[in-house]
């Protein structure tokens, strides 16, 4: 991969020991006066005042080197009017006494796509930390910037951060998970869950602060039942991982997302990945899952049954929610066997149209794929760039079959006889293990391998999906919009069931070419909603999605979402600013 956007911070990790590289933020150090105010934990829009008027008797309290720090630097007193500290002081109170709707709706926007980003920092109450210490311990309550700094954004993420968290925790159990919870519902502090930090749509980012939840310790297979293929385990532990795992049973767990994706964070943006088009999505993959809502209640949304009709779906309700229900703590997953054999395919086309026709075509002929992958000729030029290999860098699909060996052959030759039929060239099936592995590996690393295209640039990842017989039209509409961009844009899709990203390579320094992307990306999606399609397939929409929701679900079901979140979440601290647009009101 080329060198990264930002210089590289290496941290060393202050419980497990191990370094990691870091982009070097320089997130605003949050204001704290030497004055106590541990008791009052003053919202956003109440805390101005006190700001104010704190800033303006800073001299009577710190040196006068000290007090240039705060934007005094004449070292004198300042009286402070009795009338300003009772408005402040009655704005206080008045925001503490706010109905919890008011933290639900945000006035003055009319369209989610007006919705803005932005950050905020609050001062956090001793007596707050010292409860988390006693959920957890002094250890795993890390307040520690550079750690903070961590946990603030994706690893592969094009948002920028607007805020660090105030804290991070490290909970070992449900139990402690609860506590954690009860302590920032008492206080009204924030909450956001970490996982993988594999996201893309800014699921992690905290503009309001408050508390990250990191679940990296929470990694224990709890049980794993052979004989009914299914497995109960932690959040924490990777999908990797877990089939490592699984792999001497005979079984595996079908969902294949990015590299470092954990079981919790898969479950809470109901991802898929390339395995999809053969076995579902994570929605179809979970059987079960513990959850600790937004008022510390611990909640099981089934048993292990197969398939139940006893009462609401709270399975499906907490997958997808991307952590503004609950905070997952528990996960029952269905498996599936090996296959007894398998084949990888490879074939290039004239046109990214003929290769998506081709993968329609298959899918139609009622072919048992387990993989329809398609890659860009920009792509394949990254991935021999990437990897010193030289395949041809025209528009390509690979396939994997699976099965008995002579059905997979069979199936083989099928599409073999298809892809002829649409001016396919260079069909080439793989089916000893270390060639099928090679080609999934340089598949699975394409990101990486597209940024080294522009070694500066960050990768703004487009995530639409059209019904199956749009999907050639889509990707065309979008390819010829691309190839009048100056900017480098290659395009992979899991064209099996209509999916398709398309990596903007972009320099959120120059403001041409962050206009450019994001013009790019929205005209994809409108694209997609012209054509009864989705603006997420698989990555969510944590904050970078919102502003497309309402054209695409309605307000009604906007609203319908936020019954139930303030059901669940009534003081609103579970990832707030996430999934639904906040001009949405319960009025």
């Amino acid at each position: 991969m080329g060198s990264h956007p930002r210089p590289l911070l290496r941290l060393r990790h202050p419980l497990f020991g191990r370094f990691r590289s870091i982009p070097r933020l320089k997130p605003s150090i949050p204001f704290q006066h030497p004055l106590s105010f541990d008791s009052l934990y003053f919202p956003s829009l109440f805390r101005f005042p006190f700001q104010i008027l704190l800033l303006a008797q800073t001299n009577s309290v710190l040196s006068s080197s000290n007090a240039s720090r705060f934007g005094a630097t004449d070292g004198k007193f300042r009286w402070i009017p009795a009338g300003a500290w009772l408005l402040a002081a009655g704005l206080a109170v008045l925001g503490e006494r706010l109905p919890s709707e008011s933290a639900l709706c945000e006035e003055g926007q009319s369209s989610s796509v007006e919705v803005l980003i932005g950050g905020d920092t609050k001062h956090l109450p001793n007596a707050f930390i010292e409860e988390l210490q006693l959920a957890c311990d002094v250890e795993r309550v890390v307040i520690d910037v550079d750690e903070r700094t961590f946990h603030s954004k994706s690893m592969a993420s094009f948002h920028q951060v607007q805020n660090i968290p105030d804290v991070v925790v490290y909970p070992r159990s449900q139990d402690e998970v609860a506590k954690i919870v009860k302590a920032c519902n008492t206080y009204r502090i924030p909450i956001v869950p970490y996982g993988g930090a594999t996201s893309v749509e800014g699921q992690i980012l905290t503009p309001t602060g408050g508390v990250c939840i990191d679940m990296n310790l929470m990694k224990e297979i709890k049980a794993l039942h052979i004989d009914d293929m299914d497995v109960v385990v932690e959040p924490g532990i990777g999908w990797i991982e877990l089939n490592e795992f699984l792999k001497p049973y005979g079984l595996f767990f079908p969902l294949d997302p990015g590299p470092g994706a954990s079981i919790g964070g898969m479950c809470a943006t109901r991802c898929s990945g390339s395995l999809a088009v053969r076995y579902g999505t994570m929605k179809e993959n979970v059987l079960s899952l513990k959850a600790v809502l937004g008022t510390g209640a611990i909640v099981k949304t089934a048993n292990r049954a197969r398939k139940s009709a006893a009462g609401y779906d709270l399975t499906r309700l907490m997958i997808g929610s991307e952590g503004t229900l609950g905070v997952i703590t528990e996960v029952t997953l269905r498996l599936q066997k090996i296959p007894e054999s398998s084949i990888v395919a490879i074939c290039n086309f004239p046109s990214i149209k003929h290769a998506a026709d081709v993968a329609i075509a298959t899918m139609h002929c009622g072919i048992q794929v387990s993989r329809v992958e398609l890659l860009d000729e920009v792509t394949v030029k990254a991935l021999n760039y990437a990897n010193g290999k030289n395949l041809p860098e025209k528009p390509t699909l690979m396939f994997e079959f699976v099965g008995t060996d002579a059905y997979a052959r069979e199936q083989t030759l099928r599409v073999q006889k298809i892809v002829q039929e649409h001016c396919g060239s260079d069909f080439e099936f793989f089916d000893t293990p270390d060639g099928k592995e090679e080609l999934w590996r340089m598949r699975k690393e394409a990101l990486w391998a597209c940024l080294s295209l522009v070694p500066d640039a960050e990768a703004m990842t487009t995530d639409v999906c059209v019904p199956l017989s749009r999907l050639a039209d889509c990707i065309s509409i979008s390819k010829t919009m691309i190839d009048e961009s100056a900017l480098t844009c290659p395009i992979v899709s899991h064209a099996g069931d209509g999916n398709f990203h398309c990596v903007i390579l972009f320099d959120p320094s120059k403001e041409d070419e962050t206009k450019e992307a994001m013009q790019l990306n929205a005209f994809m999606v409108q694209t997609s909603l012209s054509m009864e399609g989705t603006c997420t397939g698989e990555h969510g929409v944590g904050t970078g999605k919102m502003k497309y929701l309402e054209e695409e679900l309605g307000v009604e079901s906007l609203k319908a979402m936020k019954m139930v979140k303030q059901a669940l979440d009534p003081n609103n601290i579970m990832n707030p600013g996430k999934l639904i647009p906040p001009h949405i009101c319960l009025s």
